[in-house]
């Protein structure tokens, strides 16, 4: 009964450690995001001069253990944590043009977060997408280019996460993410609704559909469909 009970209490300090952790990191990414993020740009100038605060907020991500069952926090976890090892990645590397310059910036590249070394694909593609079929991950996933969704300047929380995905798909869909000529019955989307084409024709759904699930200003269900260039320049201030 005594071993039992020592097991007991084990679990339950491993658990309230790990929560504690969590609450940690959601804390300083909110206040690291809300120090180097300005209307979707990131002060990549000032974050280089000074990496405390960022390499801080990944050290305690590295030992970070969430479950997918628990599916407010690990979502939440991961998407900051994808955004914050963007942020890195540039840094890294700063000054520099585009993520792009960087072979391998997110195919290659591995990153210490929750007990794994894994790009940055592995988190979008395995960990999110792989998981949820979402696809409002693509607006709040923010790959350091200008062409990417705007970054907030606060972090994703698991009580508020569904107001957020919500909030930042309609901003996207409502702004630059679609040029829509409504005379013209056309409407040129980011090159995101091209290459993941799959995420938001889900439930026999067309993209048209998607974006009229976010957009005030419907747009006419017969209009013709078309993608422009994706800027990959970098996301600085």
């Amino acid at each position: 009964m005594k071993n039992l009970l020592v097991v007991i209490v084990i679990v339950i300090g491993g658990i309230f450690a790990e929560a504690q952790n969590l609450d940690t990191f959601f804390k300083q990414s909110d206040a690291f995001f809300k120090a180097n993020v300005k209307s979707g740009k990131v002060a990549y100038d000032v974050i280089k001069k000074d990496t405390k605060a960022l390499d801080e907020v990944l050290k305690v991500a590295e030992g970070i253990s969430v479950s997918k069952s628990d599916a407010n926090n690990y979502q939440a976890f991961w998407i900051n944590a994808y955004n914050l090892s963007v942020i890195k990645g540039i840094v890294d590397n700063y000054p520099t043009k585009s993520p792009l310059d960087d072979k391998g910036f997110f195919d290659k590249t591995k990153h210490s977060i929750g007990g794994k070394q894994i790009t940055l694909n592995d988190v979008e593609h395995k960990l999110l997408r792989g998981n949820f079929k979402d696809a409002r991950f693509h607006f709040v996933l923010v790959c350091g280019a200008l062409g990417c969704p705007p970054l907030i300047n606060k972090a994703y929380l698991p009580a508020t996460l569904e107001t957020q995905l919500e909030k930042q798909t309609k901003i996207a869909l409502n702004g630059s993410f679609l040029k829509v000529n409504a005379k013209k019955k056309s409407v040129a989307a980011s090159k995101i609704m091209e290459w993941y084409k799959e995420d938001f024709t889900m439930n026999g759904t067309t993209e048209i559909d998607f974006i009229n699930k976010y957009r005030t200003e419907k747009i006419d269900e017969k209009s013709k469909l078309s993608y422009f260039p994706y800027n990959w320049n970098v996301n600085k201030q």
